[in-house]
């Protein structure tokens, strides 16, 4: 038998198995190019169109399902929802160029772990992918960060406003645009928010809103 330190050791190099879900090739393609340069992420499969995902998943048995919301045949959503009912061990992180907060907060009702968008950073997309794996071990033991964590109360509402375009994957001339901001005034932003959550950078501020389930939270107006 294993003995405990083996068996930590086994799940640390284990590589995080991912089903790409997409009608478009090349955006299946930029994925796996992506995805080719982190060490510890491996496509295993992909699919198409909606009626291919649940035989592919079967056969696949992937941690994580990315799926892109707009499918040919069958929609996202509902892809999303037999996922729950059929495989609800497998996470669900949609990936979608729909700017639209109402579907959005549809997946994440529906089950979905997280809702990208398709122009999101190879390097955040990456961090994304390793804060559901970690945020799915944590639900397991000791559950997610209590509600009142000060690190995020401090942000401002300019400050979450802010967050939750990096957690979908926008970049700073994009949040600059969609706010009527300055891109050198996103970038004083970010720098509070980093400095607040005691995280390095881009993909440190995507995995904290994934690891203590802030995700619904930031879609919240403040107080």
């Amino acid at each position: 038998m294993f003995g405990a330190r083996t068996a930590s050791v086994l799940k640390m190099m284990r590589r995080i198995r991912v089903l790409v879900v997409d009608d478009h090739g090349l955006m299946i393609e930029a994925v796996r190019i992506a995805m080719d340069r982190e060490q510890d992420i491996e496509i295993v499969g992909e699919a198409r169109s909606g009626r291919e995902v649940l035989p592919e998943v079967a056969r696949r048995q992937p941690d994580i399902v990315l799926l892109d919301i707009r499918m040919p045949d069958v929609d996202g959503l509902t892809v999303l929802r037999e996922l729950r009912v059929r495989h609800p061990d497998v996470k669900v992180v949609m990936l979608s160029g729909l700017a639209d907060p109402e579907i959005e907060r549809e997946a994440l009702h529906a089950g979905a772990v997280a809702y990208l968008d398709k122009r999101v950073d190879p390097a955040t997309l990456a961090a994304c992918l390793r804060s559901v794996m970690d945020g799915a071990a944590a639900a397991a033991g000791t559950g997610c960060a209590p509600p009142d964590d000060a690190a995020f109360t401090a942000l401002t509402e300019r400050e979450r406003e802010i967050l939750v375009q990096v957690s979908r994957g926008k970049s700073n001339a994009d949040i600059a645009a969609g706010l009527w901001l300055s891109e050198q005034t996103i970038k004083y932003h970010l720098t509070n928010v980093y400095r607040k959550l005691g995280v390095k950078g881009r993909p440190g501020a995507v995995r904290y809103v994934f690891e203590h389930g802030r995700a619904n939270e930031l879609e919240r107006p403040t107080a």
